[in-house]
C-alpha cells in the first residue's frame, strides 16, 4: 500500500480504521478527480458484476441495502448528489471524496489527482461483528479490483476526454 496523499480524505482517524488501502497510477494527461475516476469505472473488471449481485444478495439477509453495481456513465455532479452507490462528500479539481455509510461500516473512497498522480484512496469503519466480517473478503477483493482498474487505465488510456 502506498501512504494517502496529503489531500486525501479519510473516513475515521487512522487509529480506528478497519481498512485503509491507497494504490498509485500516473496520468498521460492532467485531469480532473471527476474524469480519473469516470476513466477508472470504464474499466471492466471480470467478475465484479457477479460478486456484486451474490453480496447484495448475502449481505440482504442482514438488511444491508443492495448496492447494485456501477451503472456506467457519470454527468457531472455536485456534493449531495449520488454516483451508483456513493454519496458525493466533496469535489473539486483534485479531490472526490466518495461515502457509503450504514450501521455496519462507514466507507469513504477519495480521488485525488496532482498533476499526472491519480490516487485512490479507500478508508471503512466497522461498527459491528457483520462490518467487520464483511471485510474479511471484501478488503483483499477490493485491494485486487482497484489494481486491475488501474492497471487497465495505464494500458487503455487513449487521451480522449471522458
Amino acid at each position: 500500500m502506498t501512504e494517502p496523499p496529503h489531500s486525501a480524505q479519510l473516513v475515521a482517524p487512522r487509529t480506528r480504521l478497519a481498512f485503509v488501502d491507497c494504490q498509485v497510477a500516473g496520468l498521460a494527461e492532467p485531469v480532473t478527480a471527476l474524469q480519473a475516476w469516470r476513466r477508472v469505472r470504464a474499466q471492466k473488471v471480470p467478475g465484479v458484476g457477479l460478486a456484486i449481485r451474490v453480496r447484495d444478495v448475502m449481505a440482504g439477509w442482514f438488511g444491508v441495502q443492495p448496492i447494485g453495481g456501477f451503472r456506467g456513465e457519470i454527468g457531472e455532479v455536485r456534493v449531495g448528489d449520488r454516483i451508483d452507490f456513493f454519496v458525493v462528500e466533496a469535489i473539486s479539481d483534485g479531490v472526490l471524496t466518495l461515502t457509503n455509510r450504514d450501521r455496519h461500516l462507514d466507507v469513504m473512497t477519495c480521488v485525488t489527482v496532482e498533476g499526472r498522480r491519480l490516487a485512490i484512496t479507500t478508508s471503512v469503519v466497522g461498527h459491528n461483528w457483520f462490518g467487520r466480517l464483511y471485510m474479511l473478503p471484501v478488503a483483499p477483493a477490493h485491494r485486487l479490483i482497484v489494481w486491475w482498474e488501474l492497471r487497465g487505465l495505464r494500458t487503455n488510456w487513449n487521451g480522449s476526454n471522458p
